[in-house]
């Protein structure tokens, strides 16, 4: 029981949120580069170079950009401790106990 609760306390490690970040960016960009290569492709007259271009550079912006804030958003939630330490056994309580007094009405 006490290396549980040592456990739950434990916050990410930097290591952790880097790599978090990391692959979230590669889906993320992934996705960033398809939009934008679709949407240059069917409303643009540039040709096929151009557009991988374009969207290569919107792709690279983004990487960078949004590498920065989700790593600077993760380390500002591994310190906040609100909700991190839920028990489902006390939200269960206080779901019967509400329930149970609205029957009761």
């Amino acid at each position: 029981m006490a290396n549980n609760i040592r456990a739950e306390q434990q916050k990410d490690s930097p290591t952790r949120s880097i790599l978090k970040a990391f692959s979230w960016r590669f889906i993320a960009s992934g996705a960033t580069f398809i939009i934008s290569f679709v949407i240059f492709r069917q409303y643009t007259t540039k040709s096929y170079s151009e557009i991988l271009e374009t969207a290569s550079i919107i792709t690279i912006v983004d990487i960078v950009a949004k590498l920065i804030l989700y790593y600077l958003h993760e380390r500002l939630w591994t310190n906040v401790t609100w909700g991190k330490y839920w028990k489902r056994q006390a939200w269960k309580r206080r779901y019967r106990k509400m329930h149970k007094n609205n029957s009761n009405d």
